[in-house]
């Protein structure tokens, strides 16, 4: 039987388990990771995005300063950034809680959150990533994605995705409706070049929902949009 690739998320907290044996005998070194999750072309119907969406994090076994950043580029224009800086702690065997700050540059006007959330490998190995985030408007935004990782080879490697997002309040500057907002589902199938190295291809699929699709609807625009992407997947 082909045995399971480990996730990101296993292969983190791995490295939280050496770091906690060499805390033992006095060592506790700084680690570092970079990843690049999605950097991406993706053909629709319209204009066509560039959308990049990246990780990265600097600590010791327990305790670590997290950043995240999702950027989406259209015809040379950017029109979508979000950065969050976190303080990541393991509560947990694959599991951490992360608190901080998450800034939307983009699309404006700007806006900054207060950020609590966890991040983790659920059972089954789902890789599992659930946030809350309150702005000074009292805004909250919930947001649940989560992402499997199916091993067809040692290099070929299929990775459902889903994410969706939730507000509790209508925000008619930026479109949104309360309630379930929008979710995004994503196929996509790697080849691992080596395993920090892998161009892969996909389909992704945005679908607004709720009021926010009926504001959609009554601005004369489409409320989904099936997208087929080229990408890159690398870390380091």
């Amino acid at each position: 039987m082909m045995k399971q690739k480990k996730t990101l998320v296993a292969y983190l907290a791995a490295l939280a388990t050496f770091g906690q044996a060499q805390a033992a005998m006095g060592d506790d070194p700084i680690l570092t990771m970079v990843m690049i999750d999605q950097f991406e072309y993706r053909s629709t119907d319209g204009p066509d995005p560039l959308v990049l969406e990246a990780d990265a994090w600097i600590g010791k076994d327990l305790h670590k300063a997290w950043f995240k950043i999702d950027a989406e580029k259209v015809d040379g224009d950017l029109e979508e950034l979000e950065v969050q800086a976190l303080y990541s702690r393991a509560v947990a065997p694959f599991w951490d809680v992360q608190v901080g700050l998450r800034h939307d540059a983009k699309p404006e006007p700007d806006q900054t959150w207060a950020a609590f959330g966890i991040k983790g490998l659920a059972p089954y190995w789902f890789e599992v990533d659930a946030a809350a985030f309150v702005n000074e408007d009292k805004q909250v935004n919930v947001r649940l994605s989560a992402e499997y990782e199916w091993m067809f080879t040692q290099r070929v490697v299929l990775s459902p995705e889903l994410e969706v997002n939730l507000y509790s309040k209508d925000d008619r500057a930026r479109d949104i409706g309360a309630g379930l907002a929008d979710m995004q589902a994503g196929l996509r199938l790697r080849y691992e070049v080596k395993r920090e190295f892998a161009p892969y291809l996909g389909i992704n699929w945005n679908r607004k929902l709720g009021e926010t699709a009926g504001l959609a609807r009554s601005a004369g625009e489409t409320v989904d949009d099936l997208q087929i992407v080229v990408g890159l997947r690398a870390w380091f």
